[in-house]
């Protein structure tokens, strides 16, 4: 799954709100009718979820993000405090890495990275999602990371508690815990990364409750 990124030149955008806006992103595709059994991107969702469920997050400003809008997907918008831009997160239906659409493919991977200052803005979301406070990341490695603990999340609820986020706008709260909480706590969700990029083995990154 690619995700896209919007970036601001003149205005910065907050790590956590692109974060939380990715994570939002992937589940609002995942939930979206045409995502079903019997929608237009039903197959291409399950092909993917039955294999590894890789996510690359890209960047792109100006005309490049809006040619981008054209592409199978869904586009989430997180607000961010005064001073800030709003980051906007579009999720594209998952397809194979190549060959890629010309709008997705010439978008840079590498060194996505935004300000890292603040906390969530959320609160009362129904969803918390814990970053590990023992590695580093950049913020598109972050984002990615976010996206699968919210897919993992997603999966594992019952119906009620589906329901409910979508009514709430899949609304996700990102917190980073102290080591001591992160090595004491056990969460419904773990997210484990390969280490194909940025981490040298299987490291967890991030964990979900509700």
């Amino acid at each position: 799954m690619q995700l896209v990124v919007r970036r601001d030149r003149h205005v910065p955008t907050r790590e956590i709100d692109v974060a939380e806006g990715a994570a939002r992103a992937v589940v609002a595709l995942l939930a979206d009718e045409r995502s079903l059994p019997g929608g237009p991107w039903h197959e291409d969702v399950a092909h993917w979820s039955d294999e590894r469920i890789r996510k690359l997050v890209r960047r792109a400003d100006g005309k490049r993000w809006d040619d981008v809008q054209d592409l199978d997907g869904v586009t989430i918008t997180q607000p961010g405090p005064v001073g800030y831009a709003a980051a906007a997160v579009r999720a594209f239906v998952p397809a194979p890495v190549t060959p890629l659409p010309k709008a997705l493919d010439k978008l840079q991977v590498s060194g996505t990275q935004f300000e890292t200052s603040g906390q969530s803005l959320v609160a009362d979301a129904l969803v918390t999602i814990e970053v590990s406070p023992l590695v580093a990341m950049t913020s598109g490695k972050l984002a990615a990371q976010c996206g699968h603990a919210a897919q993992l999340a997603w999966l594992a609820m019952g119906p009620n508690d589906r329901e409910r986020w979508r009514d709430d706008g899949f609304r996700i709260r990102v917190e980073r815990p102290d080591q001591k909480s992160w090595r004491t706590t056990e969460r419904p969700v773990s997210v484990v990364d390969s280490g194909f990029t940025e981490f040298d083995g299987p490291t967890e990154t991030t964990r979900a409750t509700w």
